[in-house]
């Protein structure tokens, strides 16, 4: 999706706003990559999300019936079902779309080993 597109959907409340960074394929296995840089608090150990985010991206999933996973900077993955049933209703700030972001503890997120292998289970597949 090209920049202005992008940034005219950003002024919209539209779902396709969320639309995951990433479509990725392993063999058969199709999954969608939304990255989450700067979304993990140092102080708390929280990830946050927003909700509108995750609402969006659960009707994705059922829509196309791929998972979808939250990539963040330190590899930590969370599924939208993670989010809405793990977080906590963060308070409101001015960043992103002005909704509330759900907080996850880092410690109940998944890795990305865990979930995709290593890249030496990788390359033997």
């Amino acid at each position: 999706m090209g920049e202005p597109v992008r940034l005219a959907l950003h002024q919209t409340t539209s779902s396709l706003r969320w639309t995951p960074d990433l479509i990725a394929a392993q063999g058969q296995q199709v999954v969608l990559i939304d990255c989450k840089s700067r979304m993990t608090s140092q102080t708390s150990r929280r990830h946050a999300i927003e909700r509108a985010a995750v609402t969006a991206h659960l009707q994705l999933v059922a829509w196309t019936q791929l998972p979808l996973y939250y990539v963040f900077d330190n590899l930590d993955l969370l599924t939208p079902h993670d989010a809405l049933g793990l977080g906590q209703e963060g308070p409101r700030t001015t960043a992103g779309s002005g909704t509330p972001y759900l907080l996850v503890p880092a410690t109940r997120a998944s890795t990305f080993d865990r979930i995709f292998g290593t890249p030496d289970g990788l390359m033997a597949a």
